[in-house]
């Protein structure tokens, strides 16, 4: 049996309960489903309508703006999918916007919270991907912290990576092998890694990032990855593209 969160509040509160009041005893456990879809929507409130019109044109003008178009279904997935594998490149797309020419990003699977559907994306659509805070981040990291990061990425089963970056890992999550454009990482050798501020604190287990140095994190309101997607969007809109991925073989889970 499943619990929602109300039912799990309520048995905790009466858990609590018992085990402060000694006279009262759990007797018996009960729960109730309640489905919302288009039943409710059958004899809809003309007061509560008409309350909400104002506030809903408002929302509309803000959410409603074309930013651009997917030319196929953007769905984020592990170990590899078509919009893990855009957003890593859209922040290797902004890099240059900062002075920035790093090596690799990553994305975490985590932050992306929706999809894209084929056809208009919209301001809302984009917001419904990223809702959260986070703002593009630049760091250094050794390649023996690379490997580490990598194997941290192989244990979740995949991360999003830019292009150029492949990762064999084993279903039981072993990195097998890492590629940087071909070849091999050179565990002495530095590396310029973009990602978001919540995962360079080291956070969705990427714990190699805690040992970032030459941090380049900006702080203001537009430098929020939301923001970032939006722009690579219309830039593509600007040129007559469609934004499209594909599985590319980024990361693969081998035996």
């Amino acid at each position: 049996m499943r619990l929602n969160f109300l039912s799990l509040g309520i048995l905790s509160a009466l858990l609590w309960s018992a085990s402060c009041t000694s006279h009262y005893q759990l007797a018996s456990i009960d729960r109730t489903r309640v489905r919302i879809d288009n039943r409710f929507d059958a004899n809809p409130d003309a007061a509560a309508a008409a309350f909400l019109a104002p506030y809903q044109v408002k929302v509309d003008s803000m959410m409603k703006p074309v930013v651009g178009q997917a030319g196929g279904y953007l769905y984020a997935d592990r170990p590899e999918s078509p919009l893990s594998n855009i957003l890593s490149d859209v922040l290797m797309w902004a890099a240059k916007g900062y002075g920035e020419a790093p090596d690799f990003s990553v994305y975490n699977i985590g932050g992306m919270r929706a999809a894209l559907a084929e056809g208009n994306v919209t301001i809302g659509d984009v917001l419904e991907v990223a809702p959260f805070e986070n703002k593009i981040c630049f760091l250094t990291l050794t390649g023996e912290k690379v490997m580490e990061l990598f194997s941290q990425i192989a244990v979740q089963g995949g991360e999003g990576v830019s292009k150029g970056v492949n990762l064999e890992i084993t279903k039981n999550g072993t990195l097998r092998s890492a590629l940087l454009n071909g070849k091999p990482i050179d565990t002495a050798a530095k590396y310029r890694i973009v990602t978001l501020d919540f995962v360079a604190q080291g956070n969705d287990r990427m714990e190699a990032f805690k040992a970032k140095i030459d941090v380049n994190q900006p702080v203001a309101e537009e430098n929020n990855v939301r923001f970032i997607i939006m722009d690579y969007f219309r830039a593509q809109a600007k040129q007559g593209k469609t934004v499209t991925g594909e599985i590319e073989g980024r990361v693969k889970i081998v035996e």
